[in-house]
């Protein structure tokens, strides 16, 4: 299983961006997004839990982030609007099995993409 995340780049304070993960064609519990910035640890973005296609969102980025899942075209899509410098990271999206109360962690996933840069200037 060979995850592809992309869509970063480089914008301004308030802009969008949409990142998309291109997946396989096998059904995993859960999607998520991950992000690591210079000299953090990897921290939970939001995640797209397959049984009843739950979303959930780590608190910073509610409201304006968006999780979603393109059955159709196998991918796993984060909308993310009115960026703010501190959105500056790596992303990372990944898929895996984990239980419900540990979709946040990323032990919880097998797979993961090769990350795509999202900086943010303001």
């Amino acid at each position: 299983v060979q995850l592809q995340a992309s869509g970063g780049g480089l914008v301004q304070a308030g802009d969008s961006l949409r990142l998309t993960c291109s997946t396989s064609t096998r059904t995993f519990r859960s999607y998520g997004w991950f992000r690591q910035a210079p000299g953090k640890e990897r921290e939970f973005v939001a995640a797209f839990f397959t049984p009843g296609s739950r979303k959930y969102y780590t608190e910073s980025v509610k409201g304006r982030f968006s999780i979603s899942r393109d059955n159709a075209k196998n991918t796993v899509l984060l909308e993310m609007n009115d960026l703010k410098p501190e959105d500056t990271a790596v992303y990372f999206c990944a898929a895996g099995n984990p239980i419900l109360s540990s979709l946040r962690a990323p032990e919880g996933y097998g797979y993961w993409g090769q990350g795509t840069q999202v900086t943010v200037s303001s």
